[in-house]
């Protein structure tokens, strides 16, 4: 059951204005994402012109071969040069853009040289085969070809393909004020070189156009995945109030998690807490708490934060897949989400939302069964003078304290233990305390009935101690639990071990669920 959302009667105010992150493809132009599909688009772009020159040249030595009266005088010569070029580009293509990792500014010269070049040589062919008369326009055909392929194929903005047009074309345009001075040509000189103007102007505006579209769309839809310094990778998580996408750091390389929370959602204001919540859940160094790394809004105005990627399985969902926990297990996980709660509550702030779903167990630095306690996302202030809060908040309806009903602006860190219990009675049994047909029905149950003791319902031993504790934490009176989140984890450790789950036992369970591997944020 999704948590709903809450009214801020005393919003403190903002500490600092949120990052806008530009939609531009160029803060992201540099980055190794970027390179590497460069170095891909050249790769193809390398084939596609390497086996069309073959194609041309080998056409051209059978047409000459079957016809060698129109073979250009000067043809040996233009011969040698291609067979260079093909050579020149071989290399280029699979003895580095292949093999090698290269710089951008190595991709980038590249990505110049190969139309440049080819406008070069094809003018110079076309002033050395004049005695062929359609050799010129032949030469002028291939190098449109050019032009346009490497438009297509090579992500470049309009303004940079049209400076490689202008370069490449230079050449033949020079050419044919050669040709039109020293040697006799179908047309008229001035025609001629204004028909290759004419000519190089609109395949040049044509490679703009479609470089510059190709472009604006790669722009898009980098931007849909790109938020700062982090591209999003694939959703692994969504609920009532955003979406968790697996992410990771463009120069890090680390993965993280990143949730959401779109602009139409929520209102300005309900944004603006988010915003004030994650600058406080920024502040939790605890181990057991998710670490946040960063935060900001999007250009279109969705709100997200940055958090460690954590690669476990949540409560809720062990317990469904694996049934009640061992007791020693259980004693383990509670205690370490009271040190989370410790210092949240130093810090005067309550959760809220402690339920099994936000309690995530995984692996850290060779250590199993290491619990983190995620989602602060309705994590509130408590007043120092009452230590209650003066908002009206609700929470998940199984886990929810029943000051939380009753009196829903009076509210301090006594719901969290009230909802620590409540996942402790999960764990124990794989029952929440109260069951009903409708949210409603399990919130007055949780102001007006008892909880049946876990020892009763549930299939594996519950040491007698234990099950006092996890009772104590369901207490109806705030006053009535345990003082506090250190003095329940206190409660807890002095309890005897029940020696039914141990280090090994964890290693062997973290070591069976790694095979299918699962991940979680």
């Amino acid at each position: 059951m999704s948590t709903t959302e809450t009214i801020d009667l005393a919003p403190p105010p903002v500490v600092r204005a949120p990052k806008t992150i530009s939609r531009s493809w160029r803060t992201a132009a540099r980055s190794e994402e970027a390179r590497t599909y460069l170095q891909g688009r050249l790769v193809v772009l390398s084939r596609l012109m390497f086996w069309s020159f073959v194609v041309l040249l080998g056409s051209l030595t059978l047409l000459y071969w079957v016809y060698p009266e129109i073979e250009p005088a000067q043809n040996h010569v233009i011969m040698a040069g291609s067979t260079g070029g093909l050579a020149t580009l071989a290399i280029l293509w699979r003895g580095f853009l292949i093999r090698r990792t290269l710089s951008m500014r190595a991709l980038d010269v590249i990505d110049a040289f190969y139309p440049i070049v080819t406008g070069a040589y094809l003018a110079f062919s076309a002033y050395m085969s004049t005695d062929l008369r359609p050799a010129p326009y032949a030469c002028l055909l291939y190098l449109c070809f050019m032009v346009l392929t490497r438009a297509i194929v090579v992500p470049s903005t309009g303004r940079r393909t049209a400076v490689i047009a202008i370069a490449a074309f230079a050449p033949f345009l020079v050419a044919a004020v050669g040709m039109g001075l020293t040697t006799t040509t179908d047309i008229p000189a001035p025609a001629l070189v204004c028909a290759v103007a004419v000519i190089s102007t609109v395949v040049g505006l044509l490679a703009y156009a479609g470089s510059d579209t190709a472009y604006g769309l790669r722009v898009s839809a980098t931007a849909a995945t790109q938020l700062g310094q982090y591209t999003l990778d694939r959703k692994i998580g969504e609920g009532g109030m955003g979406a968790v996408f697996l992410a990771h750091h463009a120069m890090l390389k680390r993965p993280t998690a990143i949730k959401l929370l779109p602009a139409e959602r929520f209102s300005p204001s309900t944004l603006d807490r988010f915003e004030r919540e994650v600058q406080h859940m920024s502040q939790l160094t605890h181990p057991n708490t998710v670490a946040v790394f960063d935060y900001g809004r999007s250009i279109d105005g969705v709100f997200y934060y940055v958090m460690e990627y954590l690669d476990g399985i949540d409560l809720e969902r062990l317990v469904r897949l694996h049934g009640p926990q061992p007791a020693d297990r259980v004693i383990h996980v509670l205690i370490q989400v009271c040190g989370a709660l410790h210092e949240a509550h130093e810090r005067r702030l309550v959760h809220r939302d402690i339920k099994p779903a936000n309690i995530i167990l995984c692996e850290r630095g060779g250590s199993p069964d290491v619990v983190k306690v995620v989602d602060f996302g309705l994590v509130k202030e408590f007043t120092t003078d009452t230590g209650v809060s003066a908002q009206l908040v609700l929470g998940t309806p199984s886990y929810i304290a029943p000051e939380v009903i009753t009196a829903p602006n009076q509210i301090g860190p006594a719901v969290d233990l009230y909802s620590l219990g409540a996942v402790g009675y999960f764990l124990l049994t794989g029952k929440r305390v109260f069951e009903g047909k409708n949210p409603l029905e399990i919130c007055l149950k949780h102001v007006t009935a008892a909880p049946v003791p876990p020892s009763s319902i549930s299939a594996i031993h519950i040491p007698a101690r234990l099950e006092a504790i996890v009772m104590q934490c369901l207490a109806k009176a705030p006053a009535d639990r345990p003082e506090s989140a250190r003095a329940l984890a206190g409660l807890l450790r002095d309890l005897p071990a029940s020696n039914d789950w141990s280090e090994l036992d964890a290693r062997g369970w973290w070591g069976d669920f790694r095979k299918p591997e699962k991940s979680f944020a």
